[in-house]
């Protein structure tokens, strides 16, 4: 069985991280394998307690995560209505899009509208659940790195 490691940034509102939780739970703490690849998630994320976060300036900022968007596989963001309004979630849709990195969006939970802003920016999406999620991060890295 082979080991691919993947790289993958989700991108959050701080007011919403509770997705960022959720979506970074279901992603990297438990194993997951598709056929006979065993999938290593490797989080490339800015979660709140990181020292990113305390950038001098927000050009630093922007570099700093448009560094670990570049080092990513796959870009997951959760596609609440929150996200329109997010200067920071779109400046990681440019950074995403700026290194050709594919964009996942994902439904939140009980979410009846989507962000236009992400959902017309993404290359596939899915509803709020864990295997979906999985499947696509796979099929979009796959897609990518055979």
């Amino acid at each position: 069985m082979s080991t691919r490691q993947i790289h993958v940034f989700i991108s959050h509102a701080w007011a919403h991280s509770h997705h960022y939780n959720t979506l970074s739970d279901w992603i990297f703490k438990e194993p997951w394998s598709v056929g006979q690849a065993s999938l290593d998630f490797r989080d490339y994320s800015v979660p709140r307690n990181d020292p990113i976060h305390n950038a001098p300036n927000v050009q630093a900022l922007q570099s700093a995560i448009y560094e670990r968007i570049a080092r990513s596989h796959v870009i997951v963001i959760p596609s609440g209505m929150y996200a329109t309004h997010s200067k920071w979630i779109q400046r990681e849709i440019t950074g995403a899009k700026y290194y050709g990195k594919p964009i996942l969006a994902v439904t939140p939970w009980g979410q009846e509208k989507e962000s236009g802003v992400v959902v017309d920016n993404a290359d596939q999406g899915v509803g709020w659940n864990k295997q979906p999620l999985i499947n696509a991060i796979w099929s979009l890295y796959y897609a990518r790195n055979r």
